[in-house]
């Protein structure tokens, strides 16, 4: 090969690296994170934060789809200031996300710590969650309408109704619930979710607004009856759960007489100061979760209504959703004082 020729090749081959050099961002080389991503649960284990994150990071890591593991720790202390503060603190910071529920609003606004969604970074809406009203199936109540009419016969404070946390979105519910209804309950907190489950099987309480996969499992195996959901539709799973219903038979608490509904967020922050390129390093992480069959089969198995949001679609859902607890608190009487 003569020196021309040499020349050529040895010119065409550096062209070629320096085409590949310029296109390497389209194929990806974009930020990922760095180390072991904590993901944070500002509620106790058992409940439908807690069991999301984990199931998150079981379909991650079996997938491959992150380099780095995540690590779920549970921050539930202050009603789950404790796991807002820490991302709070962790500004800038793109190796920590967190999972919200209702208490990303009612807990500032309940106990002035000094918290604000805002502190946070948007990433993206997973799916919005249920409440369900649970009581033991050995009770005699097979409606909604039922059980509160046996409330409110027995009189004030006679019934105990089991919820997660002070002044969150289960005894925001509790208070609707008297509102419309006319009865009043002794509400009794706990950690989670999974532990009102649990004391509703063993009767030491009367009933729970659980979400559904909070109570799923007791449901399955007899030992708990759902009388309605807090939503304006039913929800649309028509596989049978038990022999004999699905979740759509469950009828809407507007349809038993109750006329009240909530939904919950379930949604991904990250620290603030996080960049376009992190935000969106997650987002299109959280969309391949999406399209997996565990996933589809943990929304069915949760009766989760499948609304994903990210980027201003997603912020403009949570300035709302911010407004609407502030006003539902406010009549419930659980704004901290000034």
């Amino acid at each position: 090969m003569d020196n021309s020729m040499t020349s050529r090749f040895t010119a065409k081959s550096w062209l070629v690296a320096v085409a590949f050099a310029v296109m390497a961002p389209a194929f990806g080389a974009g930020w990922e994170p760095t180390k072991p991503v904590e993901f944070v649960v500002p509620a106790g284990t058992g409940g439908g934060a807690d069991q999301m994150a984990r199931l998150l990071q079981g379909v991650i890591s079996k997938n491959n789809l992150m380099k780095q593991p995540l690590i779920v720790v549970n921050k539930s202390g202050g009603a789950g200031a404790e796991g807002f503060l820490a991302i709070k603190e962790a500004k800038g910071d793109p190796n920590k996300i967190i999972i919200t529920l209702s208490n990303l609003f009612t807990t500032p606004l309940a106990t002035g710590v000094p918290f604000n969604w805002k502190d946070l970074t948007p990433v993206a809406m997973l799916a919005l969650d249920q409440f369900v009203l649970w009581v033991n199936a050995e009770t005699p109540y097979k409606t909604a309408k039922d059980y509160l009419d046996a409330v409110k016969a027995a009189g004030p404070n006679k019934f105990k109704m089991g919820g997660t946390g002070s002044k969150q979105e289960d005894q925001i519910i509790t208070v609707a619930i008297e509102k419309a209804a006319g009865v009043k309950f002794i509400y009794i907190p706990f950690k989670g979710g999974g532990d009102v489950a649990v004391q509703l099987v063993g009767k030491h309480i009367d009933s729970s607004v659980n979400n559904p996969i909070e109570a799923v499992a007791q449901w399955r195996a007899g030992k708990l009856r759902p009388l309605c959901v807090f939503d304006d539709t039913r929800m649309p799973y028509k596989t049978k759960v038990t022999e004999t219903m699905s979740w759509y038979d469950i009828p809407t608490c507007k349809e038993a007489g109750v006329a009240t509904d909530y939904v919950m967020l379930r949604g991904i922050f990250m620290p603030g100061g996080a960049t376009r390129e992190q935000v969106d390093y997650y987002v299109d992480l959280f969309k391949r979760v999406r399209e997996t069959a565990d996933w589809k089969k943990f929304m069915e198995d949760g009766a989760f209504n499948t609304t994903f949001m990210s980027g201003p679609e997603y912020t403009k859902w949570v300035e709302k959703a911010e407004t609407t607890h502030r006003e539902l608190m406010r009549e419930a009487g659980f704004l901290a004082k000034p």
